[in-house]
């Protein structure tokens, strides 16, 4: 009997010893350094536990009125940040208004079938400091505007409406009549603008017809778009020009921020989707208020038609740590665009674009950016360096596999394909290829 249980014991202690604990995945950023945990965290926003709901309605505010309710829907907010933060809710139906600044402690709340509807007129959008097309200077705020907040979040199924029409079409009336007019001569609003700010949730909601950029985020951490629907025509929204579309609505742009996460959007508008910003100009990298973009990662998103899937610049310093994976693009113009302007001094490196799918014109993208370029005499002018650009199992059919041009202005090194590496010679490279890019 004695045998026989220290048979059964040792039986126990083997099987035991062959359980070995798997190890949890740890997942690295392109240099190899680890991806904080954050990154994992998809989980959406509980409104519930957000604290007291002010519902627009029950303050005084109209659904359906054809009024700009700006002045009523920001005593709401107001009122809901003095009596110690909550969530303003919009219901079901139609509201109209001009910018809105939320507070610490306010959230916004959209819902389903609930509209907040811009304003199409410019002077319901004060002049302000604030960050425009890597520059800080005055020009327009948008219409939501949050800054230095911690926690904020913008929540639900229903829409935030830009309203964008008449700028549009003013837009290209004013760029026929002259074709130098820069997207800061035409007169138009953000749709939202998060400035300052950490711990940032954008979730769920339609983001559409924004008069110029749509989302655009500045020196801000922590932030996460989670399933958010980002729409801007791309056609006929001009009958002299039908083919003209929403100008400069970019999706999402990320300006001197760090640690962003942009997970399951939808995104279709008429200029670059995801772009990286960061400053411009000779002397860009002197400037305090410019800064550089690192750690952001960008999956399990699906693309419209768009210029750019995932761009850096041209209002861009240092990129590092960027990370493009698990997306399907319709019909892309490029899905990696790296906008090199001659009078800025840029550096992108460690840039990984895995597992992609889909159909685009161009897949890799990179040229000289020259558009409203202001180059100044700088004796000790760094050379700009794209270095550490990694592709791996890219399944996209394309029309044109690279576009590369090369320049004095800038380097080209360790790009690198399913561990192949690709050279750029001194002179244009171009390859066709109409079948499929696969990689594997």
């Amino acid at each position: 009997m004695r045998k026989i249980f220290l048979l059964l014991f040792s039986m126990v202690l083997i099987s035991g010893s062959a359980k070995v604990k798997k190890k949890a995945v740890v997942e690295t950023w392109p240099d190899n350094t680890v991806m904080d945990a954050w990154f994992k965290d998809t989980t959406k926003v509980d409104v519930s536990l957000l604290g007291k709901q002010y519902v627009l309605t029950d303050y005084g505010v109209v659904a359906g009125s054809p009024e700009v309710q700006t002045r009523q829907i920001q005593a709401v907010i107001d009122l809901c940040a003095q009596q110690g933060g909550g969530v303003v809710v919009v219901p079901q139906g139609t509201f109209k208004t001009g910018a809105l600044f939320f507070k610490q402690g306010t959230h916004l709340y959209v819902s389903e079938c609930g509209t907040l509807l811009g304003s199409d007129r410019i002077s319901d959008f004060p002049i302000a400091t604030t960050r425009i097309e890597g520059e800080t200077c005055k020009y327009f705020v948008a219409l939501i505007n949050a800054d230095g907040l911690n926690g904020f979040s913008i929540t639900g199924k229903g829409t935030i409406d830009g309203n964008g029409l008449q700028y549009w079409q003013e837009f290209w009336i004013r760029r026929k009549w002259n074709p130098q007019c820069t997207n800061k001569d035409a007169q138009r609003p953000r749709l939202t603008y998060i400035s300052n700010s950490k711990n940032v949730t954008i979730q769920d909601v339609h983001l559409v017809n924004s008069p110029f950029w749509t989302n655009h985020v500045y020196k801000s951490d922590h932030v996460r778009y989670l399933d958010c629907y980002i729409y801007a025509p791309t056609e006929n929204i001009w009958a002299p020009e039908p083919r003209r579309g929403a100008p400069s609505s970019d999706a999402i742009d990320i300006d001197a921020c760090t640690d962003v996460l942009i997970n399951g959007c939808f995104m279709h508008v008429n200029d670059d989707a995801v772009v990286l910003k960061g400053g411009k100009g000779t002397w860009a990298d002197k400037d305090e208020t410019n800064g550089d973009c690192e750690r952001i990662l960008i999956q399990n998103c699906h693309y419209g038609k768009v210029h750019g899937c995932l761009t850096l610049g041209s209002e861009s310093l240092h990129d590092r740590n960027i990370i493009l994976r698990n997306c399907y693009t319709e019909r892309a113009d490029r899905v990696l665009w790296l906008k090199m302007r001659p009078d800025t001094p840029q550096h992108y490196e460690y840039v990984l674009v895995e597992n992609i799918t889909g159909h685009c014109k161009r897949f890799l993208f990179i040229h000289p950016w020259s558009q409203f370029f202001k180059p100044e005499k700088r004796d000790d002018m760094p050379l700009s360096r794209c270095n550490n650009i990694t592709m791996r199992n890219i399944q996209v059919d394309a029309e044109t596999q690279y576009d590369v041009k090369t320049s004095d202005k800038y380097e080209l090194v360790d790009f690198v394909i399913d561990g192949k590496p690709l050279v750029f010679e001194k002179s244009p490279v171009k390859v066709e290829n109409p079948q499929n890019i696969v990689y594997e």
